[in-house]
């Protein structure tokens, strides 16, 4: 087994828990909160999807699937174009509302460009530095773990919620 299908494993995996989480949910279970600041399931996919497509993108040296396939433009959220997520506020969770199938279908296409990438890279592209802000600064291998840690954290939010609304419905 190579480092390549090992990443190619762990994305498949998140993939598999985001559709677990969405898959057949309506608007109301998408966007119920448990309470006033909590996130909701259609921002847990849609942030987690966003940081893996911005990250994925910026190391591949690639346009995100975000704007390149009209993502954006599908989903037309009152957000810019960049936003990812990071450093939401309750009013902003609020505003990403999307189907499940606009959220796991936006996730699948960002699945597909991670996968794409991931399969052609070698052990020995996994130390390039891709990012200099941190110290020490960021190999692509560090950013890929990094990228699936939050991802399956995300999706692992997504699911319990996905079971607690499920419970008390």
């Amino acid at each position: 087994m190579t480092s390549a299908d090992v990443l190619t494993d762990a994305y498949e995996r998140i993939r598999e828990v985001v559709h677990e989480a969405a898959d057949g949910l309506d608007e109301r279970a998408l966007t119920h909160r448990v309470d006033p600041a909590a996130n909701t399931i259609a921002w847990l996919i849609w942030h987690l999807a966003r940081v893996q497509d911005d990250h994925v993108a910026d190391a591949a040296q690639v346009e995100q699937v975000w704007t390149a396939q009209g993502w954006y433009d599908r989903f037309a959220l009152p957000i810019g174009k960049g936003a990812t997520g990071y450093g939401d506020s309750a009013a902003d969770v609020a505003r990403v509302r999307a189907p499940a199938e606009l959220l796991t279908g936006y996730y699948d296409a960002v699945h597909e460009q991670t996968l794409r990438y991931v399969r052609g890279l070698t052990d020995a592209d996994l130390a390039r530095v891709v990012d200099t802000d941190w110290d020490p600064p960021v190999t692509l291998g560090v950013r890929l773990v990094s990228v699936i840690s939050d991802d399956l954290q995300h999706a692992g939010q997504a699911a319990f919620l996905r079971g607690v609304i499920e419970r008390t419905s």
